[in-house]
């Protein structure tokens, strides 16, 4: 098993598409106690209360972080995971992935809408990104050294391997892992599990990602 260490991050980067409000419920309410009394007032069922929800009733309810600015952010991240998974989740839960600096969190979000664009199969449109910044003070996996148990989990192009490892760690109680960017050589990212570790959140520039043509866009800060 990979090695636990304390990390205290400041300013962790986080790219998420504008069109997701920075606000919602979660916000609002004063304890995840309150949530069921929302549900009884505006059904599970209703369209807005489910998407903006997601997986909610799959996460443990003492997981839930609500009463707090920010809160619906960054339960969204555990509640709308992408068809699929990310390196470090699978489709049943989400989790809070960040870089430790701008570069890596662009060099991310273009990765991943760029794969996007690839499957429609054309390279031509415009994306708004806002940036969140966070900050960590907690213990987590480091999988970071070049050794042969860490070089599968940072495969460029599976997450057969990753996923299964982050899904044991989850088993285990771990709040999850700080690995290397393979986006961008020298990077450090981090996947949080919990969300109550995700902590003074706040939003900052908004970027604007536009693909004319090519795989590489042109990054413009609004």
């Amino acid at each position: 098993m990979a090695a636990v260490a304390h990390f205290r991050l400041q300013d962790t980067c986080r790219l998420v598409p504008s069109l997701y409000p920075s606000a919602g419920i979660l916000d609002r309410i004063a304890a995840p106690e309150d949530l069921p009394f929302v549900f009884e007032l505006e059904s599970w069922t209703n369209d807005r209360i489910s998407a903006e929800l997601g997986i909610l009733h799959r996460i443990p309810k003492e997981e839930w972080v609500a009463g707090r600015p920010m809160a619906s952010v960054v339960m969204a991240a555990f509640c709308h995971p992408r068809p699929g998974g990310g390196r470090f989740h699978g489709e049943e839960r989400g989790a809070w992935y960040a870089g430790t600096s701008l570069a890596v969190a662009h060099a991310e979000a273009v990765y991943h809408r760029t794969k996007e664009l690839e499957e429609v199969g054309v390279f031509e449109t415009r994306l708004q990104m806002r940036l969140y910044r966070a900050n960590f003070d907690a213990a987590f996996h480091d999988i970071r050294s070049k050794t042969a148990q860490n070089v599968p989990l940072h495969d460029p192009d599976s997450y057969t391997a990753s996923q299964a490892f982050a899904r044991e760690l989850l088993a285990t109680g771990s709040n999850g892992v700080v690995y290397r960017c393979v986006r961008r050589a020298g990077g450090v990212c981090l996947a949080c599990f919990r969300p109550a570790l995700v902590l003074a959140v706040r939003p900052d520039a908004h970027f604007e990602y536009r693909w004319e043509g090519t795989r590489t866009p042109a990054i413009r800060r609004l």
